[in-house]
């Protein structure tokens, strides 16, 4: 079995949302002895933003230059992380209301028509990826956004839901460390709380 670990967040040591995902990850090796694991370090591999010249290529024009070739090489590494998962964990702060735009980078490698998806005969996307892959969503918010009135400023989770719905991954558990921002204490219960739902998924 192999999982892909993903990690978005730019605040390392003093990230919550890496603490839950090598939380989830470590529980998993429990669960299934012999686990490969992909790590994917985001921040430090700072993926850049797709350029007219990335959409170009992938629709069949020649590629001259070379930094242009390694980027497209390193967006196919990408994808065949993907295909190869049977589980995958995404840990991801929520910036302004939204993921980090290094996870957004990856997700605009994996997205991609004719790869990862397609559209059938009647418009609907088709995912393109083996079926029944599990996803952990490790997510960190300074706010409180589930089920609170500021729900509809929630792009992190919404939109993460969404993208991978779009690939036919909809077997997904996300784990919410919310209110760090609101004091030491505020953020040591969260964490701690969101710590033992994780505890709770390897009993």
């Amino acid at each position: 079995m192999k999982l892909l670990h993903i990690d978005s967040s730019i605040l390392g040591p003093y990230s919550a949302s890496r603490v839950l995902s090598a939380a989830i990850v470590e529980a998993q090796r429990a669960l299934h002895p012999g686990l490969q694991v992909v790590y994917r370090d985001l921040a430090v591999e700072n993926p850049p933003h797709l350029t007219g010249a990335h959409v170009a290529a992938w629709r069949g024009a020649p590629v001259a230059d070379a930094a242009l070739a390694a980027d497209l090489a390193h967006g196919e590494a990408y994808i065949a992380d993907l295909f190869a998962a049977d589980l995958v964990v995404i840990g991801a702060g929520m910036y302004n209301f939204g993921i980090p735009s290094q996870l957004k980078s990856w997700i605009d490698r994996v997205v991609v028509a004719g790869k990862t998806f397609r559209y059938g005969p009647t418009g609907q996307p088709e995912s393109l990826l083996p079926p029944g892959k599990k996803v952990f969503l490790a997510l960190a918010r300074g706010g409180k956004y589930f089920q609170t009135p500021m729900a509809a400023f929630d792009h992190q989770e919404t939109y993460l839901l969404g993208v991978l719905g779009f690939l036919g991954m909809t077997n997904v558990t996300t784990i919410r460390a919310e209110g760090l921002a609101m004091g030491p204490e505020a953020r040591d219960a969260s964490l701690a709380a969101a710590l033992a739902e994780v505890a709770a998924l390897a009993a």
